[in-house]
């Protein structure tokens, strides 16, 4: 098991490592935030002092050493926007973006699943082909799509919810839903295929000749050997929580991690940018380490053949 667990953190920070070092050097080739922060009309003097003042001017190698080494002591940069701690802007935008993400994924867990395991224990009914269908349509509309159509139908023609903002918890409907739909049908869609393929083995059909009744047949043997998919799809969700909300803040203009991130982009703030990068890998990884551990457990076959 110790073994195990060595494999998987050895895999999470050169993850980590790996994500890090894409973010620096796209950033830094993606344009020259001195003329994005100073605009096209400023003499060339002050662009280099500009540089100068931020280290831009240093070699690239030099620049990448220094903020290697700057987030080893806890630093993540300084906004060359606001001048504030990059992380302090980033923890400060986070409980909006919580306030989201976390009601988001409950949905998904409270309808998707159970949606899921009801269609495959009523397979080839008319409600299996309405879950089907309706998980379909939710993990094929792109969530900007859907924002859009949420928006049009309940702001516009009901009137009946705010189209924007964070005013009151009203304001939160909209974005909450967007985000939570196209992942009750993925969640839905897995859930169904796998409780399909476990209640087609033998040991169901084994435990069901001994007697047993129908729920506890489902409850005790079906689900626990259905989880493993499933608990892979939630991992993924729950590590990519503040990277799924970046569309849904700009549409809904919700102050949150997604917006500011479009924002700092914009204005190529690049510490700003690489705090909040790195923050959704770290989610990430922890999310997919959580799932290896669960694999152990869930299924110690997996355990096994890992530390082989």
């Amino acid at each position: 098991m110790i073994r195990f667990i060595a494999v998987r953190l050895l895999r999470a920070m050169i993850t980590i490592f790996a994500v890090v070092t894409f973010a620096f050097v796209v950033l830094r080739m993606s344009g020259d935030p001195a003329q994005v922060m100073l605009g096209p009309d400023v003499p060339q003097e002050a662009v280099d002092a500009f540089r100068r003042s931020w280290g831009l001017d240093q070699p690239l190698w030099i620049q990448y050493l220094a903020y290697i080494k700057s987030i080893f002591t806890g630093d993540f940069g300084v906004s060359m926007r606001d001048k504030a701690s990059a992380l302090d802007l980033v923890l400060q935008r986070l409980p909006a973006t919580l306030q989201l993400t976390l009601p988001a994924l409950l949905l998904k867990l409270v309808f998707g699943i159970p949606a899921g395991v009801y269609a495959a224990l009523h397979r080839q009914s008319f409600a299996d082909r309405g879950v089907i269908l309706l998980a379909v349509l939710g993990f094929t509309i792109p969530s900007f799509v859907m924002g859009l159509l949420l928006v049009l139908i309940f702001a516009v023609i009901l009137g009946v919810l705010p189209s924007g903002g964070q005013d009151t918890w009203v304001h939160g409907i909209l974005p909450t839903v967007t985000m939570s739909i196209g992942g009750i049908g993925i969640l839905a869609r897995f859930s169904r295929s796998a409780m399909i393929e476990v209640m087609g083995q033998p040991y169901i059909r084994t435990a069901s000749a001994k007697g047993l009744k129908w729920g506890d047949v489902v409850w005790n043997h079906a689900l626990p050997n259905a989880a493993v998919p499933i608990v892979t799809i939630v991992g993924f969700m729950v590590g990519s929580l503040i990277a799924g909300a970046v569309v849904v803040e700009s549409i809904f203009s919700w102050p949150g991690i997604g917006r500011l991130l479009i924002v700092s982009v914009s204005n190529r703030d690049l510490a700003v940018v690489q705090c909040i990068l790195l923050i959704i890998a770290a989610a990430m990884v922890v999310s997919n380490l959580v799932v290896d551990l669960l694999y152990g457990w869930l299924d110690p076959r997996l355990r096994s053949n890992a530390a082989h």
